[in-house]
């Protein structure tokens, strides 16, 4: 098809934009002030664990979405990122992040019927926060539609 343009990046370029990455400036009147950076003490962590995937959403108490994270995201594919090993594995990567901004508290809302629900739980509860809810929010038909009529041959 065509060359790549590869770019090369010495390590103290890479630390430099690291740097920048932590620390968000704002600049006003010429100053350069830190953000601050605020404590979330209550989140609501979300996990939907699929026949194909395991997702991990992580908001605070308005619900604007902090932290994110799938098993497909962390380099599994296939039928590998709805079992328990690689819901483990995603929600050990979310909650680093998740400490970093303070999280302490959290409210577990489950969905769906994967084998790596549990997982999640557990390694929710293994990565030191304190929960304080567990609520399954699968959705379950109350009915469903008229089943089709017999076949008459």
């Amino acid at each position: 098809m065509g060359q790549k343009k590869v770019i090369k990046k010495t390590g103290e370029e890479i630390l430099k934009e690291e740097k920048k990455m932590e620390t968000a400036t704002v600049k006003s009147d010429d100053v350069s002030v830190k953000a601050p950076k605020k404590k979330i003490d209550l989140g609501k962590v979300y996990v939907n664990a699929g026949y194909n995937n395991t997702i991990l959403t992580a908001t605070d108490k308005n619900g604007n979405v902090l932290v994110w994270t799938s098993a497909g995201s962390i380099g599994f594919s296939g039928p590998k990122k709805a079992t328990p090993f690689a819901a483990s594995k995603m929600v050990l990567v979310a909650a680093e992040k998740m400490k970093k901004l303070g999280f302490s508290d959290i409210e577990i809302f489950i969905r769906g019927i994967s084998k790596a629900r549990d997982a999640a739980i557990k390694a929710l509860a293994g990565a030191g926060f304190n929960i304080l809810t567990i609520r399954d929010v699968t959705p379950i038909p109350h009915n469903g539609p008229k089943p089709p009529k017999v076949r008459r041959i």
